[in-house]
């Protein structure tokens, strides 16, 4: 008499295919799920910049910061403590290839009268428009810019 324990090819490959299915979706939304995150923090950085901005604003005759180098070009001539203390990186790290960006301009007789801080966002859910220096229209980059 011949015993039937164990498993048939089929019901193996079966099995394997079932399992290598669900590990691709798994996998699938962990790394949207990891860009939806890593976009908050870049949607919460430039509000963070802008905040800093605002606030030299206030403080430094109504002129915005020409540079990134915090805390050197974000400390108020009125104040010693900087309005920014370290300019933020992407979350993917300093060498990703899409930079935070921040550009202040001057308007008038006045140099920094304006600025515009952007990061690129890896989904949908940006803000960008034309009246934020070279980022087009559409949803790639949320960007901030002076309130003033």
């Amino acid at each position: 008499m011949k015993s039937n324990k164990g498993f048939t090819l089929f019901e193996l490959l079966v099995s394997v295919s079932i399992i290598g299915i669900l590990t691709a979706i798994a996998s699938i939304s962990f790394s949207n799920a990891q860009k939806k995150g890593r976009d908050a923090r870049r949607m919460e950085d430039m509000k963070m910049i802008q905040n800093a901005a605002e606030m030299y604003y206030s403080l430094n005759s109504y002129t915005y910061p020409i540079s990134t180098a915090a805390p050197d070009a974000w400390t108020p001539a009125s104040s010693s403590s900087p309005a920014l203390e370290r300019f933020p990186t992407d979350p993917k790290g300093v060498g990703y290839e899409n930079p935070y960006t921040y550009s202040a301009v001057g308007g008038g007789a006045l140099t920094g009268a304006n600025y515009c801080a952007c990061a690129y966002i890896e989904g949908n859910g940006g803000n960008s428009d034309a009246n934020c220096g070279n980022y087009g229209t559409g949803t790639q980059y949320f960007c901030v810019k002076n309130q003033q």
